[in-house]
C-alpha cells in the first residue's frame, strides 16, 4: 500500500467515528408563565380541573434526531391545586397524593416516536407515590424558529398508581380516569 493510501485511509478510520458523534439534540427550555400541567377527573358526576403549580422538564429533542432525545419531567406534588378548598385539602393526605412521604412524581422519557405530522409519541414511565407504570404519551410539536409548542393529553387510571384510596377507592364517587394534560412553550437553549 502507498504511503499517501495508507494516509487517506488512516485519515477516514479518524474521520468516521467523529461524524458518527453528533451533536445531542437541543435543550429546550419550558417558559412556565406560558405553559401548564393540569389534570382532570369526575367527582360525584361532575368534571373538575386542576393544575399543579410547580414542575420543570429537561428537555432535549429533535423531530430529526427521535433516537437521541429525552424528557425529565418532575412534579411537585404538594403544589396540586383545583380551585375546591375541601378537595385541595385531601389532595396531601396518604389516600391521595401521600405528600408528606412522596412530594415528588416524575415522567421520564428516552423512546420517541413519529405518528404524523407534528406528532410523536412519547415511550416513558409514571411515577406516583412511589408505584412507576409504563406511560406513552401522545403529543404535538410546532417549532417555529428557536420556540416550540407543544399539547399533550393522555388518560390515566389512578388506582394503578395508588391515588385515592381507602373510601375513594370505590369508582362510583371518584371515577379511576384522570386525565392529564400539558400545554407548554419552550425556547431553544443558546
Amino acid at each position: 500500500m502507498s504511503p499517501l493510501r495508507a494516509a487517506l485511509m488512516a485519515l477516514a478510520l479518524w474521520l468516521v467515528p467523529s461524524l458518527a458523534q453528533a451533536a445531542p439534540p437541543p435543550v429546550w427550555v419550558v417558559d412556565h408563565a406560558t405553559s401548564q400541567l393540569g389534570f382532570g377527573g369526575v367527582v360525584s358526576g361532575a368534571g373538575f380541573t386542576g393544575v399543579f403549580r410547580r414542575w420543570d422538564a429537561v428537555i432535549r429533542f429533535s423531530p430529526t434526531d427521535l433516537a437521541h432525545s429525552s424528557v425529565a419531567v418532575t412534579i411537585d406534588m404538594t403544589s396540586a391545586f383545583t380551585n375546591n378548598g375541601d378537595r385541595d385539602a385531601l389532595l396531601p393526605d396518604e389516600d391521595w397524593f401521600w405528600t408528606s412521604h412522596f412530594p415528588r412524581a416524575t415522567f421520564v422519557a428516552n423512546s420517541f416516536t413519529a405518528i404524523g405530522p407534528n406528532r410523536y409519541a412519547a415511550a416513558g414511565v409514571l411515577t406516583i407515590k412511589g408505584a412507576a407504570k409504563p406511560l406513552t404519551l401522545p403529543f404535538t410539536l410546532v417549532i417555529t424558529g428557536a420556540t416550540a409548542k407543544m399539547n399533550a393529553q393522555v388518560t390515566v387510571n389512578r388506582l394503578n398508581l395508588g391515588v385515592g384510596q381507602g373510601e375513594w377507592q370505590a369508582t362510583d364517587t371518584v371515577a379511576a380516569a384522570v386525565t392529564v394534560s400539558a400545554n407548554l412553550t419552550a425556547t431553544r437553549a443558546k
